[in-house]
């Protein structure tokens, strides 16, 4: 965890201080967004213990409402799929590698503020690796996730850094199923398009 710190503070710097001109509007109804991403964290207390998670991948997301709820929570609905085609589970035995979709994604994009657009996202998809994740477990898993972040809007592209929860269960497909719980750092680029 030491050696990501110095990671997730160089992304930071980068993310903040990126893009210094004008800023593009962030989603609209009706509006798409499409973006590249790669995080990487470890597990957390109440699954297995001493794993890492490096994961990169591409969304594609649609803004489906307008500009909805009173005051701070004001913000739009999107929602996104991603395809994970690099996962890397890091294991006490062994290296897995994986690939994923996530069919669901469900994001609220608060209302921008300045430069910075805020959002919350629950999220789900599916995880098939070439080693049991966790160990002795299956090769196909589940990844239900939640995150907190915010896009910083540029002139023509956007950045993106968010926190993100990640469960990764085989729901009961084997026995046993100790599940895997980490705490991610998730950097992304991309750009949202007006309809």
């Amino acid at each position: 965890m030491n050696r990501l710190l110095p990671v997730c503070f160089f992304f930071s710097f980068m993310v903040l201080s990126a893009g210094r001109g004008w800023a593009q509007d962030g989603p609209e109804q009706g509006g798409h967004e499409v973006q590249i991403w790669a995080g990487g964290g470890h597990s957390v207390p109440g699954g297995t213990s001493q794993t890492g998670i490096f994961d990169a991948g591409l969304r594609y997301g649609w803004v489906l409402t307008g500009a909805h709820l009173p005051g701070f929570l004001r913000g739009r609905f999107e929602y996104a799929v991603d395809a994970v085609p690099a996962y890397l589970i890091f294991q006490p035995a062994n290296t897995a590698y994986g690939v994923g979709f996530n069919p669901l994604g469900l994001k609220w994009n608060f209302e921008r503020r300045g430069r910075l657009l805020p959002y919350f996202e629950l999220g789900g998809g599916v995880l098939f690796s070439n080693h049991d994740v966790p160990e002795y477990t299956n090769g196909v898993n589940f990844t239900p996730s939640a995150a907190l972040g915010t896009h910083v809007l540029g002139a023509k592209y956007n950045w993106s850094v968010e926190l993100r929860y990640l469960h990764i269960s085989n729901a009961g497909l084997a026995t046993p199923n100790p599940g895997l719980n980490t705490v991610e750092v998730r950097v992304g680029v991309g750009r949202f398009w007006k309809k």
